[in-house]
């Protein structure tokens, strides 16, 4: 299961393009997540003396784990991961009938809760650090790979050389605007393809910091396959035999 959402061939793997487009989300995603957090909780904490406080404590419990269920289900497609067994409640139906806040308190679990809500507060910190990392590297390998073409058209448009005092003049190279752009362009490519494995290597990280991996590790639950009983075999009652004097009585009477 460890290989399998490991991207291989990055530069051509939709999977790369797919983390790209989820950790540029993951900024305003974070500060969604944070701001229901912080905001219901403190609606909970606030209305709890007019008995609102306490329903709503439990619907933010169950929204935060919620949207940890989420980030951990987009994280499964973007990798290719396979969905895991669904879990089966085990509460009879007759507590699913009875009173709704019984139902609620019974649910609510203090430690997955604060579990879920560290959580939501690390996916904030991350989708700032991995927003901020992944633009950083992409714009360095894309800006090396655009430099020939903005030096082109600023010096044809605004005749601005951007490469006059450059590092080949800083140190008295003497290289044609040619072989300096080719140096450009494979700089930019190399920085692009690292970009892209720190791109894949921060969804990995992504991967590990949502226990994305959790239900795969749980112990599976063994299914009970319904045998039917052995038949038993009935003893065959025979008929019950005549005795031998009544059969001679009535051959008696024939005769």
């Amino acid at each position: 299961m460890a290989q399998a959402g490991k991207v291989k061939w990055v530069l051509f793997n939709p999977k790369t393009y797919a983390t790209i487009l989820y950790l540029l989300l993951s900024l305003p995603l974070g500060i969604v997540y944070l701001t229901v957090a912080v905001l219901g909780l403190a609606l909970s904490v606030g209305l709890t003396p007019i008995f609102i406080g306490i329903p709503l404590f439990f619907g933010v419990a169950k929204l935060l784990n919620g949207i940890v269920h989420f980030e951990q289900s987009m994280i499964r497609q973007i990798l290719g991961l396979p969905a895991p067994a669904a879990a089966v409640s085990s509460s009879p139906r007759s507590e699913a009938a009875g009173n709704w806040f019984k139902r609620m308190i019974s649910s609510f679990d203090g430690t997955l809760f604060i579990r879920n809500l560290l959580l939501v507060i690390l996916r904030f910190v991350t989708g700032v650090v991995f927003f901020a990392v992944m633009v950083t590297f992409l714009a360095l390998g894309l800006g090396f790979i655009a430099l020939p073409a903005v030096h082109i058209i600023l010096m044809n448009e605004l005749q601005l050389d951007i490469l006059e005092n450059s590092v080949f003049s800083y140190f008295h190279i003497n290289w044609t605007y040619n072989q300096q752009y080719l140096l450009y362009v494979g700089v930019g490519v190399v920085l692009f393809w690292v970009a892209l494995r720190v791109v894949n290597g921060l969804m990995q990280i992504q991967r590990r910091i949502m226990y994305v991996d959790e239900l795969y590790q749980q112990p599976s639950v063994p299914v009970e396959v319904y045998q039917p009983a052995p038949a038993q075999m009935q003893p065959y009652e025979y008929p019950e035999v005549y005795p031998a004097q009544g059969m001679l009585q009535a051959a008696h009477r024939e005769l």
